[in-house]
């Protein structure tokens, strides 16, 4: 789980923004998610979670209309989804292979059951291993991913 606070602060005020943007109280969003307005108030504030991700936060940004995976994306340093933003033409998007790996990291481990993290890992470093032949990720002069995340 990412534990850096500037990049929860960074989703606590996307969130709020969206929320506004659709015209919402808090209590309103909170309604429409099925969770506590208190929910609501500690997911736009900001603050890292002590254990791991609240399960809340999903519903909450389902019912901003954000995709699944956004949360973790936003966490990861992507753009917030919805009005206002939209994707780079392929050959002007810049992302690194540290970035790609905790983005296909994360994706496998919401996707997957049983698996472990070092077979996660194996299948992130084949995937980067084809995008850097395939040219989409530029080589990292052997500098590996970290691996010290926890991704449970």
């Amino acid at each position: 789980m990412n534990r850096d606070p500037q990049s929860w602060a960074r989703l606590g005020q996307a969130l709020r923004t969206a929320r506004e943007h659709r015209g919402l109280t808090q209590q309103e969003l909170a309604g429409a998610a099925a969770v506590s307005e208190r929910s609501v108030r500690d997911a736009e504030g900001g603050a890292v979670p002590k254990a791991r991700t609240p399960y809340t936060l999903s519903r909450i940004a389902a019912t901003l209309g954000w995709p699944e995976g956004a949360v973790d994306a936003v966490l990861d340093g992507a753009a917030p989804p919805g009005e206002g933003w939209r994707d780079a033409p392929a050959d002007q998007r810049q992302i690194d292979a540290e970035q790609l790996a905790g983005i296909m990291t994360n994706a496998m481990v919401r996707a997957t059951e049983h698996a472990t993290a070092a077979e996660i890992r194996a299948a992130t470093k084949i995937a980067l291993d084809e995008l850097r032949k395939q040219g989409v990720i530029r080589e990292t002069n052997g500098v590996q991913p970290s691996t010290n995340q926890a991704n449970s």
